[in-house]
């Protein structure tokens, strides 16, 4: 008798167990979807968004680049000479000529402040 007793309560108490562990399947799978979430929202923030802003200025200089601003190019640096439909001529210091693609210009100084900084490093210089 005792060890029929003994039976039903290990059996109630199994099923009280295999219960609990549906609830926890659930559990697990919201608190999944909850990190999913994070990750999302991780990745926009820190990865997107300030890639995006990036993109929006580099394509804003290249719309307002005029003749005689100073363009880097791949690391070629020269002055705008003739701006074409989808590329630039750029002249260099010893009077040449290169044709470069408009997406290829990765930074657009204007013409008054290449002049400045010229200034500036004479000024370091003399000091």
């Amino acid at each position: 008798m005792k060890n029929i007793l003994m039976f039903l309560s290990l059996f109630s108490s199994a099923t009280l167990f295999a219960q609990a562990e549906g609830g926890g399947r659930q559990g697990n799978f919201m608190q999944t979807l909850i990190m999913i979430g994070i990750a999302i929202v991780f990745f926009y923030f820190i990865l997107w968004r300030p890639e995006r802003k990036r993109r929006k200025a580099l394509e804003n200089q290249r719309a307002t680049m005029k003749k005689g601003d100073r363009a880097t190019a791949m690391g070629i640096i020269g002055t705008i000479d003739q701006i074409k439909d989808k590329s630039v001529i750029l002249k260099m210091i010893d009077g040449s000529k290169i044709e470069v693609l408009k997406m290829a210009i990765t930074e657009v100084q204007p013409a008054g402040t290449a002049a400045e900084e010229k200034k500036e490093e004479a000024e370091v210089k003399k000091s």
